[in-house]
């Protein structure tokens, strides 16, 4: 089964008692038994839901895997793979990462006895010097957030793996959606998403996914999952199940437009550097055409004017692009990196890799290409 096809019916299964297309939403908490312990598979809805059931059917067979996990936000499927984790135990992370992940890392896990680095995952070789007989896991991102920096998956693992089998590999596969990039494929252990972004698509609902292949691996993520209990509510699964299967048609647009954006940003006057993996003048341009199949809707770039003045001014009179927080819906949202979604990384460690005041993160939508080009244009001249 082709990828376009695999959104609609990957994992799909007409439901049993009607025949309905959309499975229905299972609002309930609990199930019948016919004897103590004896069900029809469903217990109690924070072990399994149908609803959920099907949506993380169909997120397993987005991502060639075999086992699917619907969470109640990106972050809480991000602790679920850390609490695989004990006290002692080191990951290693990219240097350019969500700042909610580098918060979760640093004041919450760290202080549990975790260890963390952060690394320039341009390299591979950045990676394989840092592993230490404590390290357990490598957290990767890419394209970053929010500099789109690419680090090359298959090449990391292999290395990884070849130094230590036993060392888990994540990816953060948020920005490329496996319509762009697909990990599991490249060797990893787990994928990870922000379902609340592209994979719903339509800014409604909070969501995180992990995807995995490994039957092992799986059955200790659910574990965690079912004992911790920050599952996925039917209603968000029904809503993310609906998203999922138009997730071909927006990426398709979604790349269009962040290209076009991208090349009109670059050859703005008052446009200083644009991060976007799709232009041949990123550094990492070759690596992002090998593993994934297009370069995705997100763009950031740097005013020439670095005042923190000048990139409110052009925050603030935007129209179609919306100053929020978030990024994959089907609407175009801009923010700032410094005050919004990386506020809680330190500034010294925020300016050490360049992200800067005069920093502008477009989540580029679904709209007509020219209402969005006058829109960044009127906001520059201002």
């Amino acid at each position: 089964m082709k990828f376009n096809t695999k959104t609609i019916h990957g994992g799909q299964e007409h439901e049993e008692a009607t025949g309905a297309v959309m499975p229905p939403i299972f609002q309930t908490s609990t199930y019948a038994q016919s004897s103590p312990g004896v069900n029809k598979g469903y217990a109690y809805s924070r072990a399994a839901n149908p609803t959920r059931t099907a949506l993380e059917k169909a997120f397993a067979a987005l991502e060639n895997g075999t086992h699917g996990f619907a969470f109640s936000s990106g972050l809480a499927s991000i602790d679920c793979v850390l609490r695989t984790l004990k006290p002692g135990d080191e990951v290693i992370a990219g240097d350019d990462i969500y700042g909610g992940s580098y918060r979760l890392f640093t004041r919450l896990f760290q202080k549990n006895g975790l260890k963390f680095q952060f690394v320039d995952m341009d390299d591979a070789s950045n990676v394989t010097n840092a592993i230490s007989e404590s390290t357990k896991l490598i957290w990767i991102e890419t394209p970053t957030n929010p500099l789109m920096k690419i680090a090359d998956i298959e090449e990391i693992t292999k290395a990884v793996k070849n130094k230590r089998a036993d060392i888990l590999v994540a990816v953060d596969n948020t920005f490329a959606t496996p319509y762009l990039q697909r990990p599991l494929d490249l060797g990893v252990d787990i994928v990870m998403h922000s379902a609340t972004k592209y994979l719903g698509g339509h800014s409604d609902l909070v969501m995180g996914a992990l995807m995995v292949k490994d039957a092992q691996l799986a059955e200790e993520l659910h574990f965690i999952q079912f004992a911790a209990g920050a599952i996925a509510g039917p209603m968000d699964s029904f809503l993310a199940l609906r998203g999922v299967k138009t997730l071909h048609l927006r990426m398709q647009r979604h790349c269009e437009n962040g290209k076009a954006v991208a090349e009109y940003l670059v050859n703005h006057p008052k446009v200083g550097e644009v991060f976007y993996p799709g232009l041949e003048s990123h550094p990492s341009y070759e690596i992002a055409k090998k593993q994934m199949d297009d370069f995705g809707g997100m763009v950031s770039f740097r005013l020439k004017d670095e005042s923190k003045q000048a990139a409110l001014t052009f925050l603030e009179n935007t129209k179609i692009f919306t100053l929020a927080e978030s990024l994959g819906g089907v609407e175009s949202l801009v923010s700032h990196p410094v005050t919004m979604t990386h506020a809680s990384i330190p500034e010294a460690e925020r300016l050490k890799i360049g992200i800067t005041d005069s920093l502008i993160r477009l989540s580029v939508g679904v709209e007509d290409i020219d209402d969005l080009l006058v829109d960044l244009e009127q906001a520059l001249n201002r």
